[in-house]
This record gives structure tokens, C-alpha cells and sequence, in this order.
């Protein structure tokens, strides 16, 4: 956290040049980190993360990665069809009852 208590935000391009002076420059993240004023754990997971993504890394505020996403998308259409289920078990228990 910055001074003031509050986190300060870093946009994609300045994370992925950021990684680049420590992977094409073969600099030192400690050293990147200070000039930069931040924490060198936060570069290398950056490091890692760009690693590990790709392209997709960094996606932003509020935006997901695709992997993300269709997993947002598969757990929101299991609970479709899993209320699609209850509904049809108490009709079928409505109208089990009704013939009896």
C-alpha cells in the first residue's frame, strides 16, 4: 500500500515493460523493483504471471481471462439446470400426489 493506506493500481503496459527490463535486460528484479518504487515480491509475481498467461495476462479490472470466463460461464449454466431440476422434481411430486 502506498503512503496514504490506499493500493495503487498498475495498468498492464506498465507491468509487461516492467517484466521486460528484469527478462530481455537481464536486470535485477531488486533493482527494476526500486526504480520502479515497488515491491520486488509484486515483480515477480508479475514475472511469473506474464510466464505463465501469456498474452492473456493482466486482463484489467473486472475483465476476466478466457479460462475464467468459461468457467463463469459453465458454473452459471450448472445452476440453470440445476433450478431447471428442482422444478421439475416438485411438479413430478405435485402430480404423483394428484393421482393417488
Amino acid at each position: 500500500m502506498s503512503e496514504n493506506g490506499k493500493r495503487r493500481r498498475y495498468d498492464r503496459a506498465f507491468k509487461v515493460e516492467a517484466v521486460r527490463l528484469v527478462t530481455d535486460q537481464r536486470r535485477k528484479v531488486t533493482e527494476v523493483a526500486r526504480n520502479l518504487g515497488i515491491n520486488p515480491n509484486q515483480l515477480h509475481r508479475w514475472k511469473r504471471q506474464l510466464a505463465e498467461e501469456g498474452q492473456s495476462a493482466f486482463p484489467g479490472k473486472g475483465r476476466l481471462t478466457p479460462e475464467q470466463e468459461e468457467l463463469r460461464r459453465l458454473r452459471r449454466d450448472l445452476a440453470d439446470v440445476t433450478e431447471e431440476r428442482d422444478i421439475l422434481k416438485k411438479a413430478l411430486a405435485v402430480f404423483s400426489s394428484r393421482r393417488r
